[in-house]
């Protein structure tokens, strides 16, 4: 019965850890392959932009993708 408790517990603490943050603008600066979630106005509605950085000398890649209601919540910080 503890040992259920405590998984409990658990997953009740972990399971926000799984949201994705989506931005409001794109962050001037990134990590190599670190991928950040913008909400734009270049994409169809219920999508948003995902960038991915890239290592110096090379375009960050951009491509709208849907994110599930669950997944997703908005940042309320800017960049």
């Amino acid at each position: 019965m503890r040992a259920f408790a405590l998984g409990l517990i658990f997953s009740a603490m972990a399971f926000p850890c799984l949201a994705q943050t989506v931005l409001k603008s794109e962050p001037l600066i990134m990590a190599p392959y670190e991928i950040a979630f913008v909400q734009d106005i270049s994409c169809p509605a219920g999508k948003v932009l995902k960038v991915t950085g890239a290592i110096r000398g090379l375009h960050r890649r951009k491509a709208c993708v849907s994110l599930a209601a669950e997944q997703a919540s908005l940042a309320t910080a800017t960049p």
